[in-house]
């Protein structure tokens, strides 16, 4: 299974549009929040299963706020990440992962990419497509893929700017 995750685009579309284009087919997409009301366009650009979560900015919005998922038998924890203060370090978040018996948490936010094991559990976090904040400020984006044994792996991606 090919999982594209992506978060923070705050209603710039170009990015997403472009990381779309060159991950295409995948077979699930996952936003972890900031979305700013382009749910509907980001579902029918995809043209898949999507899991869309609500970000601190999604003001109004009716999505949910965290998702559990299922990819490949492997229980998903998906959030923003504002509520767990991830900005300042990522063990409670971790540790609600685990609590629900999640071995991975796709999370946004801080808008830096993250590939860590804290505590048993994956924690992923793609950057943001609008406004990236790591060193070189590439827009990202992370592909997850599983085996036919439900091992996932993870590959971060960035754009040219």
């Amino acid at each position: 299974m090919k999982v594209l995750i992506v978060s923070d685009t705050h209603g710039r579309d170009t990015k997403l549009e472009e990381a779309v284009a060159k991950e295409t087919p995948f077979d699930m997409l996952v936003h972890c929040g900031d979305v700013e009301g382009r749910e509907f366009f980001i579902e029918a650009l995809a043209q898949c299963p999507c899991c869309i979560v609500a970000g601190n900015n999604d003001f109004f919005s009716d999505l949910p706020r965290e998702e559990e998922i299922m990819i490949s038998g492997n229980k998903v924890l998906v959030t923003h990440g504002h509520y767990y203060g991830v900005s300042m370090d990522l063990s409670r978040l971790a540790d609600e992962a685990r609590a629900r018996g999640c071995n991975a948490v796709f999370f946004g936010h801080i808008h830096r990419p993250v590939c860590v094991e804290k505590n048993g559990v994956l924690l992923v976090n793609p950057g943001s497509l609008s406004y990236p904040r790591q060193e070189g400020r590439k827009p990202g984006y992370a592909v997850l893929t599983t085996d036919r044994d439900g091992r996932m792996s993870v590959r971060q991606e960035f754009l040219d700017r």
